[in-house]
């Protein structure tokens, strides 16, 4: 054999360092660990962020009714279909925005928990 058709293999040293153990995460989360908890709070924070954010639409919703009906006085004393339009407003419009509020958050909910763990079950 010539110099010039000689294979060389290169290898790392540590090919041969014995493997170190690989917890999974959601270990990691049952023993209550560092990272399991690093987990854990990222969670809990994006879901009281989406918390945070549904209640204080809802309360601009609800608190910006008052100011709409103290910047428009004529609004007050408009009626539609022999009752009062803020009585409509509150009947016919705020129920069901909390309903859709509430259905929306649900969903993201249920989403960033879906994301979650597959997070989790990747690692």
């Amino acid at each position: 054999m010539t110099d010039r058709a000689r294979r060389v293999t290169i290898t790392s040293p540590r090919t041969r360092a014995p493997a170190r153990p690989r917890y999974p995460v959601t270990q990691e989360i049952d023993e209550q660990t560092r990272l399991g908890e690093v987990y854990m709070r990222s969670l809990i924070r994006s879901q009281l962020r989406l918390a945070l954010f549904v209640c204080t639409a809802l309360a601009c919703l609800v608190g910006g009714l008052p100011l709409v009906f103290m910047l428009a006085p004529r609004l007050r004393d408009t009626r539609l279909l022999g009752v009062p339009l803020p009585w409509v407003l509150l009947a016919g419009l705020i129920y069901p925005m909390f309903v859709g509020c509430a259905w929306w958050y649900v969903r993201q909910a249920e989403r960033t928990e879906q994301d979650f763990a597959d997070l989790v079950d990747r690692q």
